[in-house]
């Protein structure tokens, strides 16, 4: 199955203000908005995205509710050149952007800041990809070997070479298509080794994959045994959506 990772949508409280953030501080541009009578959807991006690179999915409900972050959704990653980490997160800083995690007190490697709702951003230093755009989008899973066989069996994803590091307690695992291009983003399975389970919330909404045939992809998804969540039938034949193991929604969508 050709399952390329196309965005991860996040609910937020006030979109004008969501939308001055991204666009503001991570120069991201409106790339298409879908007006509904109750919600609205707006993607962005950076202007010279990768043709396979994710962009991010902002859902506003119309009807003014507040959201739970939850915590087995961590974070989306965005992007800097690698020796652009310090001077980047000054850049939020004298912006006003909130002071989560600096990149001193994560080794260098990386850092933390959070959007107007709270949500989690990660930058991390790459050689590839335009300035902050969407890297991974991590997600907490409470069995790794279990998350692992899910997206490789369902969407044939593999584990990245290099994309594996297995701490004292906890291993962080990346999965993404086989063959996909640097720029593409992956997803990043978190498996804590002390069991601990997760609340969902409803701040984060899903990641979803690009296929090019939506009734060839639920069949195959069907076959594996996905969950059948939200079948093509049920969505006007415009997308669908299954779950992984922990509840995490995946969305199928064309492209």
């Amino acid at each position: 199955m050709d399952a390329t990772l196309d965005h991860t949508m996040m609910r937020v409280e006030d979109l004008e203000e969501s939308i001055d953030w991204y666009t503001t501080h991570l120069d991201y541009e409106e790339k298409s908005r879908w007006e509904a009578d109750s919600f609205t959807n707006v993607f962005l991006g950076p202007a010279d995205v990768h043709e396979d690179g994710a962009l991010l999915e902002l859902t506003y409900n119309h009807d003014d509710r507040s959201y739970e972050m939850g915590d087995a959704w961590g974070h989306i990653a965005v992007r800097v050149p690698e020796d652009e980490l310090q001077s980047s997160y000054d850049e939020l800083m004298d912006e006003g952007v909130e002071d989560y995690r600096d990149p001193e007190s994560c080794d260098n490697n990386y850092a933390f800041v959070k959007d107007p709702d709270g949500h989690e951003i990660e930058i991390v230093k790459r050689d590839y990809g335009a300035k902050w755009s969407l890297d991974h989008t991590m997600m907490r899973v409470e069995d790794a070997d279990q998350q692992i066989g899910f997206w490789a069996r369902k969407f044939e994803y593999e584990t990245q070479p290099e994309g594996k590091w297995e701490a004292d307690s906890f291993a962080n695992y990346f999965v993404a298509p086989r063959d996909s291009p640097q720029e593409a983003m992956s997803v990043e399975l978190t498996y804590n080794y002390d069991g601990r389970s997760y609340e969902m919330g409803d701040a984060w909404g899903h990641v979803a994959v690009r296929v090019d045939d939506l009734d060839d992809a639920w069949e195959t998804l069907m076959t594996r045994e996905a969950e059948e969540y939200r079948d093509p039938e049920s969505c006007d034949h415009d997308y669908a959506f299954t779950k992984g193991p922990d509840g995490h929604e995946i969305e199928i969508v064309t492209s």
